[in-house]
């Protein structure tokens, strides 16, 4: 089973464990988001494919991904194939459109953009990538990124492993991954880098996975640094610098410590408490104790961390 379609469907199966308070207030949130134009936004400017991903993503985790709401998405991501995608825009379409399709046959008859518009899912990733595909095996963030990204290049594979297009250049990409490797267990970004990140180490440890590479060690180091980021409040930090804590990297960490089968080594009810103090009384997750408002991007990683711990 392709890593995306696992994880949404152990997620999908914890989220059904949420207290229903919970799952009434967060989901009328996300549905209250939804443009009239069938779209998501960020905090500014206008909808898009990449916050529209988190917005579909929530929803069908908290089964509020009705009719009417996936029809005028699919209407708002058929409109975004008749336009220049950025790489990350690519990957969140092809979630968004996929999540439509699938999620959907569980209740009602799914929906395929593509094919509706009659265009092929694998020859958009292929030809959006193909240009932030770098000689060592990885991909950039962007076109005018000179080296890869370990993010990014996870990214990549999780899409293009989604939708049945062949991984390139593997043994280059374990190369490359293994090589961002620090003593402290961690990965980082980019190869220049010197302090491992959270977010890099759990995007390395998920393409390994991915790429079916052998590795005890660097599963147990790697798990002995995510443990090691859960600082006073509950939650994960990005990194060592970093004194506070954040929900991506919370999520993140959850996620690899689950694949990783270490939860049972880090404070289990301080990150469910950590995670909890982040939602709005009106719905909504902010970002960390340093944020001030809400979206459907943080959103989803609140909801997507309470399901796994559920």
């Amino acid at each position: 089973m392709p890593y995306l379609e696992n994880l949404t469907r152990r997620l999908a199966a914890g989220a059904t464990k949420l207290p229903e308070e919970t799952r009434r207030l967060h989901g009328t949130y996300l549905a209250d988001a939804q443009g009239d134009g069938g779209g998501f936004a960020g905090r500014k400017g206008s909808a898009d494919p990449y916050y529209t991903g988190f917005g579909l993503g929530g929803l069908a985790l908290l089964g509020r991904l009705d009719n009417g709401a996936a029809d005028r998405a699919a209407r708002f991501l058929a409109e975004r194939l008749e336009t220049e995608l950025s790489g990350i825009d690519c990957i969140s379409l092809v979630f968004g459109t996929v999540l439509l399709e699938t999620v959907l046959l569980e209740t009602v008859a799914g929906i395929d953009v593509f094919r509706q518009t009659g265009r092929d899912r694998g020859e958009l990733v292929v030809r959006t990538l193909g240009p932030l595909g770098r000689d060592d095996g990885g991909h950039a963030k962007t076109s005018r990124a000179a080296g890869s990204s370990t993010y990014h290049t996870f990214l990549a594979a999780v899409c293009k492993q989604l939708v049945g297009v062949p991984l390139e250049q593997t043994e280059r990409t374990v190369e490359l991954i293994r090589s961002r490797r620090r003593d402290d267990g961690g990965f980082v970004e980019v190869s220049q880098a010197s302090q491992s990140g959270t977010n890099p180490t759990a995007a390395a440890v998920g393409l390994l996975q991915i790429l079916d590479v052998p590795g005890p060690a660097i599963r147990q180091d790697a798990a002995r640094f995510l443990i090691g980021m859960q600082n006073a409040e509950g939650g994960f930090r990005a990194n060592g610098r970093i004194p506070l804590a954040d929900l991506l990297s919370t999520f993140t960490s959850l996620v690899t410590l689950a694949d990783l089968d270490r939860l049972d080594a880090i404070d289990l009810n301080a990150a469910r408490r950590y995670i909890c103090s982040l939602g709005n009384p009106t719905g909504g997750f902010r970002g960390g104790a340093w944020d001030d408002a809400v979206d459907v991007e943080y959103t989803f990683y609140g909801l997507a961390a309470l399901a796994l711990l559920a």
